[in-house]
């Protein structure tokens, strides 16, 4: 895949000042520090690594990646990795893919909750599917799978939902058998949707029961205990969206679908069309009409905003494994799955490896040499990147402007690789919560942002 002309981090550089300056009250440390990472990624400021390929001896000098998970540059090494642990606990089966969706009503709650509704999501979804296969009028038998946590939609709104992958069948209570599912349906769809509905509205009232929910702004009305159970029946009321798609499939399949789930952020880089006159304009498909791709230009403080609302509290685990695939078991029911299918050895996959390739042979290339920011900047030569991600000399660039770039300060040229801060405002955790932050994590509101 050919390197985007437009990346995010070209829109952070030119209008996350402006946007933190006007809109700064309404967001959270982690904001900034996600909007810092991306323009710092694959720069001088985070040091770089000397590489040689192992056949040819071509050396590069590449710039060292954030690693920070809301980062676009950032996922693919991190995808090679997770996938290459996944293949040892594929089953010869087919698998099916299931998505539980919150409703609209509860998306401003969510984003002023985010732990606990996100956990609450997790919790409620991964409990219905477990109930409803073990009971015997539908597959009775025990399940494991495998969920990730999305909070965006094409058009980059707020629209939480959990994708899972199910292998079409379980374990028979007593473990001494493989219960297979129909080659065409796992669960019904309309008892997973209420299920799913009545164990997340009786979750969400035990915490507000616990006084765990936080409500400002347009939400400060449901601290009262009758308006709350107001909006519960109103929840009840609505249809809740439970996605079941046939399978797709076996696991020589299943590696390269769950690589479109894991490890994605709200917006890749190759989605970007266009950025001029402070428009952003990006591909969605809309779903609504059949899935049609299309092109929304939005301003770029709109468009942060949107980036920024699908930024995750700190330490949320958002890929989780369940029932038979949950960690403290995992190891053991793989190992009584294969032996009862007849597969002691997990099924042969190409290799998955997240190793640099050689632009010259595509031979393997190893790392020689760390170096930091500062013994970048004392080395001979001066640095920059090149089309591909490695360095060359770059000699008509001063000492001074590759110190500006490294440690972030502003010189004679504009220096584009690196974002001038301004100084953090000091939010006390009283005025944080009062502005709609989680304590901890801080959530950027829809309802508490002015219109842009």
């Amino acid at each position: 895949m050919n390197r985007p002309t437009l990346e995010v981090a070209d829109i952070v550089r030119a209008s996350s000042n402006r946007f933190w300056q006007h809109y700064g009250s309404h967001l959270a440390w982690q904001h900034r520090k996600v909007l810092d990472a991306i323009v710092r990624c694959r720069t001088a400021a985070l040091g770089a690594h000397r590489d040689q390929c192992t056949r040819c001896g071509h050396q590069a000098i590449s710039y060292n990646s954030c690693r920070n998970r809301h980062c676009p540059r950032c996922q693919g090494n991190a995808r090679s990795r997770w996938l290459a642990k996944r293949r040892a606990e594929l089953l010869p089966v087919s698998y099916f893919h299931i998505a539980f969706t919150l409703p609209h009503e509860l998306s401003a709650l969510a984003l002023q909750n985010k732990r606990l509704l996100y956990d609450l999501l997790f919790r409620a979804s991964a409990a219905t599917l477990l109930e409803l296969a073990g009971d015997p009028k539908h597959l009775g038998a025990d399940i494991g799978f495998l969920g990730v946590l999305h909070t965006w939609g094409q058009n980059l709104q707020h629209h939480p939902h959990i994708h899972y992958v199910v292998p079409a069948g379980g374990l028979a209570p007593d473990g001494s058998r493989w219960i297979a599912s129909s080659r065409r349906f796992f669960l019904p769809v309309t008892a997973l949707s209420r299920v799913f509905r009545g164990k997340f509205t009786a979750g969400l009232k035990q915490l507000f029961l616990q006084h765990k929910l936080q409500f400002h702004g347009s939400l400060q009305s449901l601290v009262k205990p009758r308006c709350f159970r107001k909006f519960l029946r109103q929840l009840f009321r609505e249809d809740w969206v439970v996605y079941a798609k046939p399978p797709f499939g076996g696991p020589e399949h299943v590696l390269n679908y769950l690589a479109r789930y894991t490890h994605r952020v709200a917006i890749s880089n190759h989605r970007l069309v266009a950025f001029q006159n402070d428009r952003v304009s990006f591909r969605w498909k809309d779903y609504a009409h059949g899935g049609k791709q299309k092109i929304m230009t939005v301003s770029a403080d709109e468009f942060l905003r949107r980036f920024l609302v699908h930024v995750l509290p700190k330490g949320l685990v958002r890929i989780r494994h369940f029932g038979l695939f949950a960690n403290r078991r995992c190891g053991r029911m793989l190992a009584c799955c294969r032996a009862l299918l007849g597969a002691d050895d997990c099924a042969t996959h190409p290799e998955i490896t997240a190793q640099l390739r050689c632009p010259v042979c595509t031979g393997p290339m190893l790392v020689l040499e760390r170096m930091t920011s500062s013994q970048l900047l004392f080395r001979s030569g001066l640095m920059c990147r090149s089309h591909r991600g490695a360095a060359s000399i770059l000699p008509d660039r001063s000492m001074a402007q590759l110190a500006s770039i490294i440690v972030g300060r502003s010189s004679n040229t504009p220096c584009p690789r690196m974002l001038n801060r301004p100084a953090l405002p000091r939010v006390s955790t009283v005025a944080a919560r009062s502005r709609g932050f989680d304590g901890k994590p801080g959530s950027l509101l829809e309802s508490e942002m002015p219109s842009l």
